[in-house]
């Protein structure tokens, strides 16, 4: 991909007038995890395919999860068998087609007293589990004693934990993920464009033929003409429905999740860990780096569905989950160092609490032919977009009598993941270590980059080489360049918290690096000074919200 890619921030004004001057066969509203995935699984079949997210991509729900591809284990205490069966073995597809954005760790799941998992039925729910998800045998859980189990997590309540159990996981960077699937799909043809709302649709004879919309950036309107049109819009599903006066019958359930970040020293825990807690929910405290973060929350939500806040009783929630089960830490408000809020998109169903809500997606067809997509998990978010494009191809094939390829999305490689294996990274990261040095760049540094951007990382090193300066700042910059050329980076919110998330894992560093990019970027993008006070009162909002608790 070069500068002239169609996610180029440089080249955003030639790709809109190319939204408005062609005909797609299909038009995905949404640039979420879920609507990127129904790009690449169209474009990659054969069909024409734009893509319009109103904010950044991956701005929603996609950048808010637990960052976690894992099976669900929770929902097989609901019977769900058949969804932790696919989402179980859509970890293993992910982390072979995207090793540097999704990789394997080990996950300690505590049995303690009066909970609601014994050390039989986490045995055998584990088992179920493992064979459910395709999980190597090699890899299958591992009963632990109670004295095992303290070992593995000396900060755990002794006086509760009966034992415990090991399993596998796979932990990623939700919004690095989205951005992969993006650029994969602008590879095989796709034009996404960020910052593009869809106002209303377009409709002839009845049935739904694009959409009209607004460049929020040029503040300039245009239309999208497209055969079939897909609303995966995450929690703004039945905005656009209601839009498209079709919002009758099954109707969308939000929920609310939030988590906290804090400095790992407050919370010095030697691995994730899934906790059983005291009103049957259960929590991830997952380490990652110099932070440990702690999620997530689960309640019913009707605010803002553009700005979903952590309260005061959420935080609370989870701190005194925390201090509750490991009881030396005594956390408080005060040690809370970031957090975030996302909302779930889930299916209502009478009579149910937030938890007992299913994960599963549906599928709904009005009566213009809006093809609508909701509910589902960040982990199975490659078979909902093949059973949603299975309809749009099916549809289309049936009209204009063409024929399109079935889905292939499990064989296709990610943008920066073409490593042999995850064992590969190291030597890259060792190659790419060599080129930097001497400098004062760092180890952490180079595989933080691999983390975000894999192979891609090449292209970042090779610019800041072409500068004689290896610094950090000259690196930095580099970063920066590489996501507005080809990352549809258009303001510093895009990368410190969905290109990098920075601001979620390393807010203290980011004040520093904001002082020195804000100007940067605003020569780079030719920003007015209207323009530049508006992005900094934006970013400047972001950056206090992580820690203001309503």
């Amino acid at each position: 991909m070069t500068k002239e890619s169609s996610l180029s921030t440089y080249k955003r004004e030639s790709s809109v007038k190319q939204l408005s001057s062609q005909t797609f066969d299909l038009l995905v509203i949404g640039g979420g995890i879920t609507g990127a995935g129904i790009a690449l699984d169209a474009a990659s079949r054969g069909l024409s395919v734009a893509l319009v997210e109103k904010n950044d991509f991956a701005s929603g729900t996609s950048s808010k999860s637990t960052k976690l591809i894992h099976g669900g284990l929770r929902y097989l205490k609901q019977f769900e068998i058949g969804l932790v069966k696919e989402v179980g073995r859509e970890r293993a597809i992910l982390h072979k087609n995207a090793p540097h954005v999704v990789f394997s760790e080990n996950m300690l799941l505590p049995i303690v007293e009066n909970g609601s998992l014994g050390r039989t039925s986490t045995a055998i729910g584990l088992s179920v589990y493992d064979w459910l998800a395709g999980v190597r045998f090699s890899e299958w859980k591992d009963m632990l004693t109670k004295y095992a189990t303290l070992k593995k997590e000396p900060l755990l309540r002794n006086d509760i934990v009966r034992g415990g159990a090991i399993y596998k996981e796979y932990r990623t960077d939700d919004a690095r993920l989205v951005m992969e699937v993006v650029k994969t799909a602008v590879q095989f043809g796709a034009l996404c464009l960020n910052y593009a709302e869809v106002k209303d649709f377009i409709y002839s004879e009845g049935i739904v033929a694009g959409a009209d919309g607004m460049d929020k950036i040029s503040k300039k309107d245009f239309s999208i003409r497209a055969k079939k049109v897909i609303n995966a819009a995450g929690p703004w599903v039945d905005t656009l429905r209601a839009k498209d006066q079709s919002l009758k019958g099954k109707t969308l359930h939000l929920t609310k999740g939030i988590h906290i970040v804090v400095p790992y020293e407050k919370l010095p825990v030697r691995q994730s860990a899934y906790i059983d807690v005291k009103d049957g929910r259960m929590i991830f405290v997952i380490p990652r780096g110099e932070i440990t973060y702690v999620g997530t929350t689960d309640t019913n939500y009707s605010g803002s569905i553009d700005h979903p806040v952590a309260t005061k009783d959420d935080v609370n929630y989870l701190l005194a989950t925390v201090n509750w089960m490991f009881p030396s830490v005594k956390l408080t408000v005060k040690d809370v160092t970031s957090s975030w809020a996302g909302l779930r998109p889930l299916i209502h169903e009478e009579g149910k609490g937030p938890s007992e809500l299913s994960r599963k997606d549906e599928v709904f067809i009005s009566p213009s032919k809006l093809i609508s997509i909701a509910g589902g998990k960040l982990t199975g978010f490659r078979k909902m977009a093949e059973r949603a494009v299975d309809i749009a191809a099916y549809e289309l094939a049936s009209e204009e009598s063409r024929d399109f390829k079935r889905c292939f999305t499990d064989k296709i490689i990610l943008g920066g993941g073409d490593f042999k294996d995850e064992y590969a990274i190291a030597g890259f990261a060792e190659k790419m270590e060599t080129l930097t040095q001497p400098s004062d760049i760092t180890t952490k540094d180079i595989f933080d980059l691999i983390h975000r951007y894999g192979t891609n990382t090449e292209k970042i090193i090779a610019a800041v080489k072409e500068t004689n300066d290896l610094s950090k700042p000259a690196l930095l910059l580099a970063e920066l360049n590489y996501c507005i050329a080809e990352e549809a980076v258009a303001n510093l919110s895009d990368f410190f918290i969905r290109r990098t998330g920075k601001l979620y894992f390393e807010r203290e560093a980011v004040a520093q690096e904001y002082a020195f990019l804000k100007e940067k970027i605003a020569a780079l993008l030719h920003w007015s000074e209207e323009q530049k006070k508006f992005c900094d009162a934006e970013f400047m909002n972001e950056y206090e919200a992580v820690v203001t608790f309503a």
